[in-house]
């Protein structure tokens, strides 16, 4: 809490008698019980009370410093409209956005004196996460699909397979392509690296090798990657003769 007329910060008082409002300020007052309850210098309105408004709390989720959270005893001020004001004591500063009914924001803590802006803190957050999100919403996601052979898999469930990595690849995914091995087949690793080499060979104008097979555990890996174009239609000799 802070008080109106004083300025620094006051402790959190132990009881509120009543709210009210003065429609002259665009602020809301309380009536604090007890002179005592108040740091010494602070100035009352009437006899045994002190005049006070309750600073706003704001949800953060960074290490950036506002209002009674900064340390400093002086900064260098920027207006709410960019304006440079110049060096203030961080009381007067203060003041400055509390007549504004806006924040304190400390935004470089580590120049000498700390710079700090008047500035609506909860709206320039809002802004901020709206511009992020429509970020990532304009990234491409490249989505990752597996699919897994044994390294004695038969002719028809081969093709099978293939035609589904093949339809990933057209989506423009790419496809993790895992060999599984059980039992004594651990000992002949060597056919599952020709089942990858022969779907690398037989994807080739669709798709490129990113990561090359290499055993993991129980599992033999290998990662394909479409080529760019490679799905695009292509005009038929016909057309081309027209």
């Amino acid at each position: 809490m802070r008080c109106l007329k004083a300025g620094p910060q006051v402790p959190t008082f132990r009881r509120l008698l009543v709210a009210v409002w003065f429609p002259q300020q665009d602020v809301s007052r309380r009536l604090v019980r007890r002179f005592s309850e108040c740091e010494p210098g602070c100035l009352h309105e009437a006899p045994g009370h002190f005049i006070c408004r309750e600073v706003r709390k704001i949800a953060k989720h960074d290490d950036t410093r506002i209002n009674d959270e900064i340390t400093a005893t002086r900064c260098r001020l920027i207006g709410v409209d960019g304006s440079q004001l110049g060096l203030f004591g961080i009381r007067d500063a203060q003041r400055v956005a509390d007549e504004q009914g806006l924040d304190l924001v400390e935004i470089a803590p580590n120049a000498d004196p700390p710079v700090c802006r008047v500035m609506d803190y909860g709206k320039y957050k809002y802004q901020q996460a709206m511009k992020a999100k429509a970020a990532r919403k304009n990234q491409s996601r490249v989505e990752v699909k597996e699919m897994k052979f044994r390294p004695k898999i038969d002719v028809g469930d081969y093709e099978t397979k293939k035609g589904h990595v093949l339809r990933f690849l057209k989506k423009g995914a790419r496809v993790k392509i895992t060999i599984m091995f059980r039992g004594r087949e651990m000992a002949h690793p060597e056919q599952g690296l020709n089942v990858l080499e022969r779907l690398a060979d037989d994807l080739k104008p669709y798709a490129t090798v990113e990561s090359a097979p290499k055993l993991e555990g129980r599992n033999m890996l290998m990662l394909l990657a479409p080529i760019k174009g490679a799905f695009d239609e292509k005009p038929s000799k016909s057309d081309g003769d027209k």
